[in-house]
């Protein structure tokens, strides 16, 4: 699993697997050489206001947490396998309703078994953060790599 086409493969994999990111409509919008970039649209479901309608924090936080999972599948070391180990997120403003959230993250910096993500998620006012994160994530090696 050397090329960047397997490892892109299994980083779709990885996120089409997952439970929550299908009950959140995620959808991988690009993904390569440690950078990841998923979205997920507008859903009254999720609402953690009912007065103001804001999408509730959780719902972004799943958002970025498998979006950097997706980066750290994508990098150029070929994991096999990952995990959060932390993530930490700073949440600067509320996302506007009804508008798709999207986030970035990149995978910057692998050792031999963690790797360092950082990521960031906005909504049609890319001006303006909705929050950003960083992370520590396991970083499984195939055997021999």
């Amino acid at each position: 699993m050397n090329t960047k086409t397997d490892r892109t493969n299994v980083a779709r994999q990885f996120i089409e697997a997952i439970p929550h990111s299908r009950a959140l409509a995620m959808s991988l919008d690009e993904i390569g050489d440690g950078v990841a970039k998923i979205s997920m649209p507008y859903d009254e479901r999720f609402i953690g206001d009912p007065a103001t309608g804001v999408i509730h924090g959780g719902a972004v936080f799943a958002l970025m947490d498998t979006c950097s999972g997706a980066a750290v599948m994508s990098h150029e070391q070929a994991p096999i396998g990952t995990a959060t180990i932390d993530l930490r997120i700073d949440y600067m403003r509320a996302a506007t309703p009804g508008q798709r959230i999207r986030a970035r993250a990149e995978c910057y910096h692998v050792t031999r078994s963690v790797a360092f993500v950082r990521a960031t998620a906005v909504d049609d006012d890319d001006g303006n953060p909705v929050a950003s994160a960083t992370g520590a994530f396991t970083f499984q090696r195939a055997k021999g790599a």
